[in-house]
């Protein structure tokens, strides 16, 4: 069966797959007519299905799409679903990075907990919906360490860890990482609902 990722992200499409084994899992590449979806929700999952509808209404077939963002402690959960466009403009890590660090630039260390939260949500043609979410505890470290990752990895130590996510070999961090989690959690749902 023919699934779509709300994404045109090649790396996501191939972490799906393989989580998906034995469904054909597709990227927006397969359908152009199908535009960028406005991401007007107040929380991870109504953003997550706000795309999987879309989606899913445009291409007839099951959609599978997340949202997920740093969330702290400190700053009352924020920047949450503002987290890609926490300085403004939508994808621009490094400004995201600094404002973030800015803003907690006088907070002891002791009180820099935080989370990373995806919700990853699977909406059918019919208007049938699943969300399952996931989430990775952690704290933020204010001199920002590593190469790898992207977004706020570089400030961010998983509990349990010293390094950051921006430290971690990406096959590791993806095994622990809120995406992960949330599209591992939905993996089971896809298949009882779609049968294979």
């Amino acid at each position: 069966m023919r699934i779509v990722l709300a994404t045109r992200n090649a790396g996501k499409i191939a972490e799906l797959r393989r989580i998906l084994s034995g469904f054909d899992v597709v990227g927006l590449e397969e359908f152009p007519a199908i535009g960028e979806v406005a991401e007007t929700g107040v929380t991870f999952e109504e953003n997550a299905l706000l795309k999987a509808h879309a989606v899913a209404k445009g291409s007839g077939l099951p959609a599978v799409a997340d949202d997920s963002g740093l969330c702290v402690d400190v700053l009352n959960g924020m920047p949450g679903v503002f987290s890609a466009r926490w300085a403004g403009s939508h994808g621009d890590d490094r400004a995201n990075l600094d404002l973030l660090l800015a803003q907690i630039s006088d907070v002891p260390a002791g009180k820099l907990s935080a989370h990373f939260a995806c919700a990853a949500a699977l909406a059918l043609p019919s208007g049938e919906h699943r969300v399952v979410e996931g989430t990775l505890p952690g704290r933020l470290v204010t001199t920002p360490r590593g190469s790898n990752g992207f977004g706020y990895d570089p400030i961010f130590v998983p509990d349990g860890d010293e390094r950051t996510t921006a430290e971690m070999p990406p096959e590791e961090k993806d095994a622990i990482s809120h995406r992960g989690r949330a599209f591992r959690g939905l993996a089971p749902i896809v298949r009882e609902v779609l049968g294979s």
